[in-house]
């Protein structure tokens, strides 16, 4: 089954429009979108304390803070595609400072001071341990130049598929400039959901298991200068999920 086929049958269950599942599906995404970056939480933890505002015991506060910053992130963005904000470098900041709004540090570099709340590109060169991000000075122009692109094809009559792999798109060129001192990985998934949402489609996950996996698929992305490759792993992700989640749904209703 494609995933056009997965996303009109998604649409006709109505799993969408169900309260419950939409909470749920937003745990998973925040779950899974934490644990990617180290996160130690469980997915009932993290259930738990986002539904009930219950605090783990024995975990860093950090790791609370993360949940909930990541949490207000993702229904913000959500909000804003509702009211279908267009994608701009100040939605993409304010993404990214609810990100980081508890946990985000003060960032001293050569060129200048990145306080991570106040959404400010950052003012130093990055690695993260396996690849190399563009220099500092050409963040903003390289940001701005993502965001006319998205812009200019979102005003197109975009396909089901066009509006998907524009939001996979997005998720990777973000990811690839990496515009913050922190959580740039979280605030491009993020972006992602948003780009999905302000398409009425149902919200991707990358799961944490699919971590190396989804890693190299971003390297090879870059290396081969072929977004296909990167396309094909979240349309993979996708797929999967979709699938999951419609044998969840008829589960629950057929009991």
């Amino acid at each position: 089954m494609d995933l056009i086929k997965l996303i009109d049958k998604c649409n006709s269950l109505g799993i969408n429009d169900v309260m419950d599942y939409n909470n749920f599906n937003y745990t998973s995404i925040v779950y899974h979108s934490i644990q990617i970056e180290g996160s130690t939480l469980t997915e009932l933890e993290t259930q738990a304390l986002i539904n009930e505002g219950f605090t783990p015991k024995g975990k860093p506060l950090k790791e609370t803070l993360t949940v909930t910053d990541h949490y207000a992130a993702l229904k913000f963005s959500l909000k804003q595609a509702l009211l279908k904000r267009a994608i701009s470098l100040d939605l993409i900041k304010e993404i990214n400072a609810l990100v980081v709004k508890n946990t985000g540090n003060i960032y001293n570099a050569i060129y200048g001071t990145n306080d991570q709340e106040k959404d400010t590109f950052r003012k130093e060169n990055v690695t993260n341990g396996f690849t190399q991000f563009p220099d500092f000075e050409k963040v903003e122009r390289l940001t701005q130049n993502m965001v006319a692109q998205i812009m200019e094809i979102a005003k197109g009559n975009l396909t089901t598929i066009d509006q998907i792999n524009l939001s996979f798109d997005a998720h990777f060129m973000l990811f690839s400039i990496h515009p913050f001192c922190d959580g740039n990985a979280r605030t491009s998934r993020l972006l992602m959901n948003y780009i999905q949402a302000y398409y009425n489609l149902p919200l991707s996950i990358v799961h944490y298991e699919a971590k190396a996996a989804y890693l190299q698929a971003i390297i090879d992305t870059r290396e081969k200068n072929d977004i296909t490759i990167f396309r094909e792993f979240m349309s993979n992700e996708y797929e999967i999920l979709l699938k999951h989640e419609i044998e969840k749904f008829e589960q629950m209703n057929n009991h």
